[in-house]
């Protein structure tokens, strides 16, 4: 029997995902997976993105709250696990149209003290343009 091969998507995130692309992998299961931003705005800042596609949190559904949730949780451990405190971390979605690539991904950026001018303004807390996770459970 032959494994079937995932198809290339034009979505640079279910490439990644589908492990199309060369990306490290910093943490996966069935529903999520883990990497680096490719334009980082401090020294620890990772997109948890899940496998299935979604465009963005606009597209969320009452059936997605456990998954946004476990994407929070991961954020959660990966900070833990780098020993970075959450009160010195950022961690939102942009709110569409603000966004870049359309596939749902949750920003967790530390330390946020390191974050520069530029990054300040693009990772707005609560803003119109960067909301953050409790704003997107509740909308759920």
């Amino acid at each position: 029997m032959t494994a079937v091969t995932p198809e290339r998507s034009p979505c640079i995130f279910c490439n990644i995902a589908n492990k199309l692309e060369t990306n490290e992998i910093l943490y996966e299961d069935e529903d999520i997976c883990v990497f680096r931003d490719i334009k980082p705005a401090s020294s620890f800042h990772v997109l948890i993105i899940p496998k299935k596609h979604i465009d963005d949190v606009k597209c969320l559904t009452a059936g997605d709250k456990e998954l946004v949730g476990k994407m929070l949780s991961v954020a959660h451990e990966l900070l833990s696990k780098n020993n970075l405190p959450l009160d010195n971390a950022r961690l939102g979605y942009h709110w569409p149209p603000f966004r870049s690539v359309k596939h749902l991904h949750l920003h967790a950026i530390a330390p946020e003290s390191e974050m520069g001018f530029i990054a300040r303004l693009i990772f707005k807390r609560d803003s119109y343009w960067f909301v953050s996770p409790d704003y997107v459970a509740s909308r759920l």
